[in-house]
C-alpha cells in the first residue's frame, strides 16, 4: 500500500468554484481508477482558492490482473461444410490475439478467454493528467499565454507524488513534481513535499490550511469566540449565513477572524440595507442582541495572521462606513420624491428592446393578474389591493438606494411604500412578487403576493417566448427557467388549480404584442419545471415521464400530485400487476379512438358488464377535484375486472357494433387513465 497526492496549483479561484470543483476532481479520480482497476482506501480531497488537491491514502501497488471472456461468431457459422475455420471465426480470434483452436464455445457461441496483467501504479497515475487535471470542466475559463487550453485559472504548479517518488507528466509547460507553494504573503515561496504523507503538515507549515472543512471549523470557532467574549449573537446556522461561510472559506487560506464597529446612527437605515452592506458587499457577518436587534458591529476574516490585525480592521471599517454613508444619502433622496414622480420614470424604463418599457410590462400584468383574482374568486378588497399592488410594483427600481443596490429590489419598495402612505398588504406584495429568488428560495405567503409574482413571471415568460427568444441549452439570460420554476412552486404552495390554458390563451387575445407567443411551448417549459421539481426529488425517471405527460390545461398541481401518487404506489406489491391492466386498456383504446357513449344492450358477456357497471358512474372531473390519489385508488379497483375482461372478451368482434361498442368503453376507461399521466412510459419488467 503507498499514499499518492495530487495537486492542481492555480491562481485565485472564484469562491463560489472553489467546492464544486474540489468535488468533481474527487469523482474524475474515482472514475479514473476505477476504469484502471486501481484500489484505493481513502480519497481526501483539499481545496483553498489557489489549488485543488487529492490524497489518496492505502493506494494498492498496481491494478488486479483479470481474465476476461469475449464473445465471438456462432458455432453454426465458425466452420464452413468442410470443417474449415470461417474467416468469421479467424477474424474473431486475430482480433483477440490468439488461434481458432484456442477458443471454446459456450451458449453456441465461440468465446475467448484474454488474461490481462495487472499494471504498476506509477504507470496508471503517470495518465492522471491526461485523463483527469485536462479533462475536467467549468463554468469559468480562462487563457494564458498562447496557450488555446482554457482552465479555471492559470496552472502554475503540479504536485504529482507517490510515496516519496515524483510521477511525471506534464500539462502544458508546466511539469509534475514534489513543489508547491505556501501562503501568497505569509510564506510565497516553493516548498518541497518530502512524501505523499507530508502534504498537510508541510503546507500548514507555510501558513496553509489545506482541509476545507478543517479550515472553515476554525472560522466559525474563531468568529463565535469573538462573539461570545462581547457579548454579541452570531447566527452562523440560517443558509445566507451558511452560504457567507461557505465564500469566506474559499477566499482565504490561512484564516483569522476579527471584529469592527460603525456609528450607531446608521442603526436608522432599514436593517435590510445594513445587513446587505456588510454581507453582500464586503463579507461581514453581522451581529445582534439577544432580542435580535442589529448592533453596530461586524466580523469578518483575514487571510493571514493575527500581525497589525487592528490596522485590518480599521481598514474594513472606513469601507464599510463609505458604503453607509452613502445608502444614507440615498435613503435620504428618496424620501424627497412621491410614488407618482418615481412611476413617471417607470414609463421610460425599457424592460427589452424588443418587448417594450416595464410600465408596459406591468399594465399587461395588471391585466392578467386581475383575471386570476377573479378565478380565484378573491374579496374586493384583496382585488382592491392587488390592483393597486400590480399599478405601482417596479417603482423602486427608480430610487437612489435601488440603483446602488440592486440587490434590495422589492426589499426597499415595500419599505419605501409604508413610509408613504400604502396599506401594508400593497406594501408587502411589492416585496414578495420576487419570491422565490431562488430554486429552494421561499415563495409569496400572502395571497396577494403570490397572484402578483405568478401573473409578473408568467409574462415575462410568454412576451419573450413571443419574442423567440427561448433559453436553449445552459443558454437562459433573462432567466427564464427560474421564473418558471417559481410559478409552478408557488402554485403548488397555495394549492392553486389553475386552467393556465385558457387562462394564457385570454392573456394572448388581451396583448396584441404576444400574439405569436406558443402557449404549447410556454406549458411545455412549465412541465420542463415539474420534472425537474420530481427528479430532484428523487423520483424514478419513468415515473416522472409518466406523471408529467399529457398535460393538457396547465395545471401543475395536480401534474405534480400524480407523479408523486405514482411514486408512492409504485412500491404497492400489485402495482405491476395495476399498470398492465391499465396499459393493456391504453394501448387497444388509442388504436380506434371512438367517442360514442357506451350502450348497455350490446355488452354481450358477464365480464364486460361487470367492467360497465364498475365504470359507468365515474366522472373525470369528481376524481380529479378529489386529487390523484382518489384517482390511483379507483383504477387500481378496476385492475381484476379490467383481466376478467380480457380473458373472457375478444374486443374486435365479427359484429362491427359489437366492436365499436367495446372499444367506446376502453376508450371512457382510458379517459380515466390519460389523467394519471401516460403510464406505458413506466417500466414495470
Amino acid at each position: 500500500m503507498a499514499d499518492y497526492i495530487l495537486e492542481i496549483g492555480l491562481e485565485e479561484m472564484p469562491a463560489h468554484l472553489v467546492t464544486s470543483s474540489e468535488k468533481q476532481l474527487v469523482k474524475r479520480v474515482q472514475d479514473f481508477l476505477d476504469e484502471h482497476r486501481l484500489a484505493v482506501k481513502t480519497i481526501k480531497p483539499f481545496s483553498t482558492p489557489r489549488r485543488l488537491a487529492v490524497s489518496l491514502q492505502g493506494l494498492a501497488d498496481g491494478s488486479e490482473s483479470i481474465a476476461e471472456e469475449k464473445r465471438g461468431p456462432a458455432v453454426d457459422r465458425a466452420k464452413d461444410d468442410e470443417g474449415n475455420w470461417s474467416k468469421a471465426a479467424q477474424g474473431f480470434a486475430r482480433g483477440q490475439g490468439t488461434t481458432p483452436e484456442e477458443l471454446t464455445e459456450k451458449d453456441g457461441y465461440l468465446w475467448a478467454k484474454k488474461e490481462i496483467a495487472g499494471v504498476p501504479a506509477k504507470e496508471i497515475l503517470a495518465l492522471i493528467g491526461k485523463e483527469v487535471v485536462e479533462q475536467m470542466t467549468f463554468t469559468t475559463y480562462m487563457k494564458w499565454g498562447n496557450h488555446s487550453f482554457h482552465y479555471i485559472r492559470p496552472i502554475r504548479w503540479i504536485v504529482s507524488l507517490l510515496d516519496n517518488e515524483i510521477v511525471p507528466f506534464s500539462v502544458l509547460d508546466v511539469e509534475a513534481g514534489n513543489t508547491t507553494r505556501g501562503h501568497r504573503f505569509l510564506s510565497n515561496e516553493d516548498v518541497q513535499i518530502a512524501t505523499a504523507q507530508d502534504y498537510e503538515s508541510t503546507l500548514e507549515a507555510a501558513f496553509v490550511m489545506v482541509d476545507a472543512d478543517k479550515r472553515k471549523q476554525t472560522i466559525k470557532d474563531q468568529l463565535m469566540a469573538i462573539a461570545t467574549k462581547e457579548g454579541w449573537v452570531l447566527d452562523l446556522e440560517s443558509d445566507m449565513a451558511k452560504d457567507l461561510l461557505e465564500e469566506v472559506n474559499n477566499i482565504v487560506e490561512w484564516p483569522t477572524a476579527f471584529s469592527g464597529n460603525f456609528d450607531k446612527k446608521y442603526l436608522e437605515l432599514p436593517k435590510e440595507v445594513l445587513i446587505t452592506s456588510m454581507r453582500d458587499h464586503q463579507r461581514f457577518f453581522f451581529v445582534t442582541n439577544e432580542a435580535g436587534d442589529l448592533l453596530p458591529h461586524f466580523l469578518s476574516v483575514r487571510n493571514g495572521n493575527a500581525d497589525h490585525i487592528e490596522n485590518v480592521a480599521r481598514g474594513n471599517e472606513k469601507v464599510l462606513v463609505a458604503r453607509l454613508e452613502d445608502a444614507a444619502f440615498f435613503y435620504k433622496e428618496d424620501q424627497q420624491k412621491t410614488i407618482a414622480d418615481y412611476m413617471e420614470r417607470v414609463k421610460k424604463l425599457v424592460f427589452h428592446e424588443k418587448i417594450g418599457t416595464v410600465y408596459e410590462h406591468m399594465e399587461r400584468v395588471a391585466g392578467l393578474s386581475a383575471k386570476m383574482a377573479d378565478n380565484l374568486n378573491l374579496s374586493d378588497q384583496e382585488k382592491k389591493d392587488l390592483a393597486r399592488a400590480a399599478q405601482i410594483y417596479k417603482f423602486d427600481l427608480m430610487t437612489g438606494m435601488v440603483g446602488e443596490f440592486d440587490e434590495l429590489q422589492g426589499v426597499m419598495g415595500e419599505h419605501y411604500a409604508k413610509m408613504m402612505g400604502e396599506d401594508d398588504a400593497v406594501a408587502k406584495a411589492i416585496y414578495e412578487h420576487y419570491l422565490p429568488t431562488s430554486a429552494d428560495g421561499e415563495v409569496a405567503q400572502s395571497t396577494i403576493g403570490a397572484v402578483l409574482a405568478i401573473a409578473d413571471k408568467l409574462d415575462s415568460i410568454v412576451t419573450f417566448f413571443a419574442h423567440d427568444m427561448i433559453p436553449s441549452g445552459a443558454n437562459d439570460p433573462y432567466g427564464l427557467r427560474r421564473a418558471a420554476a417559481g410559478v409552478v412552486k408557488t402554485l403548488q404552495a397555495f394549492n392553486w388549480h389553475f386552467n393556465l390554458l385558457d387562462l394564457l390563451t385570454e392573456f394572448k387575445q388581451a396583448n396584441g404584442d404576444v400574439t405569436d407567443a406558443n402557449l404549447d411551448l410556454v406549458l411545455s417549459f412549465l412541465t420542463d419545471r415539474v420534472r425537474k421539481q420530481a427528479l430532484d426529488a428523487g423520483i424514478r425517471k419513468d415515473i416522472v415521464t409518466a406523471g408529467t405527460a399529457n398535460v393538457v390545461i396547465g395545471d401543475y398541481v395536480y401534474v405534480a400530485d400524480r407523479t408523486k401518487v405514482l411514486s408512492k404506489h409504485s412500491t404497492d406489491a400489485d402495482f405491476r400487476e395495476v399498470m398492465e391492466a391499465l396499459s393493456r386498456v391504453a394501448r387497444l383504446a388509442k388504436k380506434v379512438p371512438v367517442e360514442a357513449p357506451v350502450d348497455p344492450a350490446l355488452l354481450a358477456n358477464d365480464q364486460e358488464k361487470a367492467l360497465y357497471e364498475a365504470t359507468k358512474d365515474m366522472s373525470l372531473d369528481t376524481l380529479k377535484a378529489e386529487g390523484a390519489e382518489a384517482l390511483y385508488e379507483v383504477l387500481a379497483k378496476l385492475q381484476a375486472p379490467i383481466s376478467a375482461y380480457f380473458d373472457h372478451t375478444m374486443v374486435n368482434d365479427d359484429d362491427e357494433a359489437v366492436k365499436n361498442n367495446r372499444y367506446a368503453q376502453l376508450n371512457a376507461i382510458n379517459t380515466l387513465i390519460n389523467a394519471l399521466g401516460d403510464i406505458e412510459e413506466i417500466v414495470i419488467k
